[in-house]
């Protein structure tokens, strides 16, 4: 899709995609994220936003006119032919804004964010597909104490993402983020400098 050397960053939810992405922009690599870009195109004013009120009537916007992210995603994730449509609509907008803020990088290597970048078939961009991995049961506890859902709420996001052994298959490597942030970040460095190897052909 790009000219620059691009990663993939994938992961279920509560794999600690941010915080890894947070340790490569630190080190200057310039990081789009999926979830920017959906905020994105469905700001105040923006086609998409009216499209969704439409569908699922005004109660889906909050009183300043912004979309009720957290109704919404209960309303998709609970029945998948509204999952589906939202995609139809999300997905090429968000692509567009996603190869607009791609082509702007500057860094070595540019990374690509996103918890469906398999689903997406985003993965056809990438020279590489990185995957944070944890174990279901980390999933579902960091992401109810992090988001104040139950297990039950988790379990249903889980379950319409990409399943881990779908995500572990696409991986060219896989961060395991079971553990501190010091580790988290020992392994970040590793990877970033494999990753600049890579894009400048340089012996590994």
């Amino acid at each position: 899709m790009s000219e620059i050397f691009l990663v993939g960053l994938t992961g279920g939810i509560g794999s600690g995609k941010s915080a890894a992405a947070e340790q490569f922009a630190s080190m200057g690599v310039h990081c789009v994220d999926a979830d920017v870009a959906s905020r994105a195109v469905v700001a105040p004013g923006q086609p998409a936003l009216e499209k969704i009120a439409t569908h699922f009537g005004s109660s889906i916007l909050q009183s300043d006119g912004t979309l009720d992210r957290a109704q919404l995603r209960h309303k998709v994730f609970a029945e998948p032919r509204q999952r589906k449509w939202l995609q139809s609509l999300l997905h090429p907008l968000i692509s567009r804004w996603l190869r607009e803020q791609l082509r702007a990088a500057e860094s070595a290597y540019a990374m690509l964010i996103n918890p469906l970048l398999i689903e997406s078939g985003q993965t056809a961009w990438c020279h590489r597909v990185l995957v944070v991995d944890v174990p279901e049961a980390l999933q579902i506890s960091r992401t109810m104490s992090r988001d104040n859902n139950t297990a039950v709420q988790v379990q249903n996001i889980i379950n319409a993402q990409a399943s881990r052994a779908e995500r572990l298959a696409h991986a060219d490597d896989v961060l395991v983020n079971d553990r501190d942030l010091a580790h988290l970040r020992a392994e970040v460095t590793r990877l970033h400098r494999s990753y600049l190897q890579q894009c400048l052909n340089l012996p590994a």
